[in-house]
């Protein structure tokens, strides 16, 4: 039928009956192509008058109207400011922080001479800056944060600086390490968290606010905590400048996390507008600080590196163990469990590179933290991406 109707309006002629009051007007076949035409198309407006999806429709006056979805109505998506990209290309790189990591320190080894330039005072205000887009994460609602979980905050602090801190002494018992590569792998141990645990907290779907928490306790309290335990557990090994570990740690630790805090507080907009370049620069600043601390001491190292390699390692595997299995003992929940784990088994190595460099005769003091950059960021990640794959149901729920 539709057929025959069809092919009479392309023949000029209708099958309407005679009586019909279309044909008893004076409409003509092009008259009755325009009326159908309408017709059609006011139902098919009606008819997508509630989609949304925005329709166009092109009267065909000869046919039947053509409808589509016109490209100018489709929604397009929103470009990216500079500052959106600045973000995403800073968010890859911190991600990828032991690809950097290792690369800096092979290039140590390599060509020492590539960080000839870095000089302490670079290595200090490197630390500083860090530290400084650290404490710009901290707020005062972190801060009140911490009273919402009491016993997971304490027992993350008494495990850092108890776990680590013997793992490194036990570790250089029981390979016998030289003194000078002793005591830097004590220094390490009593160092507090690294700010690397909170992006491998992360993606190991552990609490992130805890993370940040507990790198931000164990970093402020490591003006007492890291001179105090190096100066009891390292004093066989070589001397210890306790005073000077203290002031040093004090002005490349807590001054700029506390500076780095207060800029959060007041002065949001500017530290929203820092904030995405912070990372990238504190990957950056490790890679170099570390490279530096292997490229003086390259002879060395490739001639022991194997030794100081192994005993770093032992001293992660450690801290991410034992951290782990008395957080569990404790009854803390798997999530927050991971993360305790990984803040007690990830340290700040470079703040380990800077006191050592400081504050001990023997360059190669700073090695053990230099290379233990590289072991903590490594062994952390891969254990990030086995927990990621066998995430808890505490998660899901």
């Amino acid at each position: 039928m539709a057929s025959a109707i069809s092919l009479s309006f392309l023949n000029g002629t209708t099958p309407l009956k005679s009586n019909s009051p279309l044909h008893k007007s004076k409409f003509t076949p092009q008259h009755l192509r325009i009326i159908s035409s309408s017709k059609i198309s006011h139902k098919l407006s009606s008819s997508f008058e509630q989609s949304t999806v925005p329709i166009s429709c092109t009267r065909r006056f000869d046919l039947v109207p053509r409808c589509g979805i016109s490209s100018n109505d489709l929604p397009t998506e929103r470009k990216k400011s500079f500052g959106e990209w600045v973000e995403v290309v800073g968010d890859a790189v911190s991600t990828a922080f032991p690809i950097w990591v290792s690369l800096g320190c092979l290039l140590g080894l390599l060509r020492p001479s590539t960080f000839n330039w870095v000089t302490p005072n670079w290595t200090i205000a490197g630390l500083t800056i860090t530290m400084l887009g650290m404490g710009m994460t901290l707020t005062l609602n972190d801060l009140r944060g911490a009273l919402s979980m009491p016993k997971e905050l304490f027992a993350g602090f008494v495990l850092q600086y108890s776990v680590m801190p013997l793992s490194g002494f036990l570790v250089s018992k029981l390979l016998n390490l030289p003194p000078h590569y002793a005591a830097g792998l004590i220094l390490v141990g009593c160092c507090p968290g690294g700010t690397a645990s909170n992006i491998v907290t992360y993606i190991a779907r552990g609490n992130v606010a805890l993370s940040v928490l507990m790198t931000a306790a164990s970093t402020v309290s490591a003006v007492i905590m890291t001179p105090l335990l190096t100066a009891k557990l390292a004093k066989q090994y070589i001397t210890v400048d306790a005073l000077g570990l203290l002031m040093s740690t004090l002005q490349v630790v807590l001054l700029p996390v506390l500076a780095g805090a207060f800029l959060n507080q007041y002065f949001e907009k500017l530290v929203k507008f820092v904030s995405p370049v912070m990372p990238p620069i504190a990957v950056g600043t490790v890679a170099i600080l570390c490279g530096y601390a292997i490229g003086q001491n390259a002879p060395a190292i490739l001639m022991s590196g194997k030794q100081v390699v192994l005993a770093s390692s032992l001293l992660h595997i450690s801290g991410f163990l034992f951290g782990y299995l008395f957080a569990r003992f404790l009854g803390i929940d798997v999530p927050s469990s991971r993360t305790i784990s990984i803040e007690v088994g990830m340290q700040n190595s470079v703040l380990g590179v800077v006191l050592a460099t400081q504050h001990f005769g023997n360059p190669l003091t700073a090695v053990p933290c230099a290379v233990s950059s590289v072991c903590h960021s490594i062994l952390g990640s891969v254990l990030a991406g086995i927990w990621r794959r066998s995430s808890p149901k505490q998660l899901e729920d």
